[in-house]
């Protein structure tokens, strides 16, 4: 379900280091995360999303999420603006 959602989304931020600013800036509605990536580096992320009260949907797959974005790699974290 989440990949669809990614893949329709007109406007993603992708990775962690935007995903992070673009929720302090409160310009994300949710946040998609791939339960592979590594836990310690997303934690900063899960936490403020539950800090703002933001929604997080998990997937399965890195390079599942990466490729619904259009990107060749995979992505940890892809934020829906």
């Amino acid at each position: 379900m989440s990949y669809e959602k990614v893949e329709q989304a007109k406007n993603v931020v992708i990775g962690t280091k935007q995903t992070y600013r673009a929720i302090e800036m409160d310009s994300v509605s949710e946040v998609i995360i791939a339960k592979d990536a590594d836990a310690r580096v997303l934690s900063k992320v899960i936490l403020l999303c539950k800090e703002k009260g933001l929604p997080i949907h998990y997937v399965d797959s890195m390079r599942r999420l990466g490729a619904a974005c259009g990107i060749d790699v995979g992505a940890a974290v892809v934020a829906i603006k």
